[in-house]
């Protein structure tokens, strides 16, 4: 079986796979972007791909969200919550004020503001911790730092120039298994599915949710996203803590089409 996650190795997805994919005859192959490990999946030259989709400091990753509803190819089968902690890499034990430049990936800079505000330094974008991470050990430089893990350091022999960086001491990302195909494993617990309303009123997302409550069905996660087609038009993408073949769930999914809602199931885990 084919894994795709996003690299170089040394990432949190890295770990991630590692650890879902653990006593499993998997092969994991590095991809360089979330995208592009999804792209990887809904051509079928990769069997499943992980990717991170949520996080407890910066919320959603949009992007991968986004995408995840543009192919009907797409399903998501498991989930991962892995704990993260953000370190600072270098190529020497320096001073913290004698930084000059931070460089990481987009949510791990995000998720660690205070301390970037604190410092008064630039950041660089990078397309994971752990391509910045080796950047600064290829660059030589020791007024240069990466956000990243400490199985980076440890893979790329870097200095932990700070531990736990992180704006809250509980940080978690979910990562999620994504799959061509409706391909559902035993036992799922949670339904993934995204909703577009059938027009936009006062009480129309309220509406929606009663319906969940109606039937005791509790949702884990809720994300608003717009639609891409019109100025203040939203779908919502909904967790729902109950497996797709509950008759609950099937009454759920029943009663919102009946009400003129477009509902697609994005994954059941």
């Amino acid at each position: 079986m084919k894994v795709g996650y996003l690299g170089p190795k040394g990432t949190f997805s890295e770990e991630a796979a590692s650890r879902y994919f653990a006593g499993v005859n998997a092969a994991l192959y590095p991809f360089p972007t979330i995208l592009d490990v999804l792209d990887e999946v809904e051509t079928g030259a990769i069997d499943k791909g992980i990717v991170p989709i949520e996080n407890t400091i910066e919320g959603s990753i949009t992007f991968a969200v986004d995408r995840l509803t543009e192919s009907e190819d797409l399903f998501v089968q498991g989930e991962l919550i892995l704990e993260v902690a953000q370190n600072l890499l270098g190529n020497a034990q320096v001073p913290l004020e004698e930084l000059r430049e931070i460089w990481s990936i987009q949510p791990a800079l995000a998720q660690c503001r205070q301390l970037i505000r604190g410092l008064q330094v630039s950041v660089k974008n990078f397309d994971s911790t752990a391509s910045a991470a080796l950047a600064v050990k290829e660059s030589g430089r020791t007024d240069v730092a990466a956000i990243a893990s400490s199985w980076a350091a440890r893979q790329l022999g870097l200095e932990i120039v700070a531990d736990h960086i992180q704006d809250t001491a509980s940080n978690q990302t979910r990562f999620v298994v994504v799959v061509k195909g409706k391909q559902i494993l035993e036992q799922p617990r949670k339904t993934m599915m995204v909703l577009l309303p059938n027009h936009e009123r006062s009480g129309v997302l309220m509406n929606i949710l009663h319906v969940f409550y109606a039937l005791d069905l509790n949702l884990t996660w809720i994300e608003s996203r717009p639609t891409k087609k019109q100025l203040g038009t939203y779908q919502f993408y909904l967790d729902v803590e109950s497996p797709l073949q509950d008759e609950r769930m099937g009454k759920a999914l029943s009663i919102l089409q009946t009400l003129g809602h477009q509902v697609r199931v994005l994954g059941s885990y």
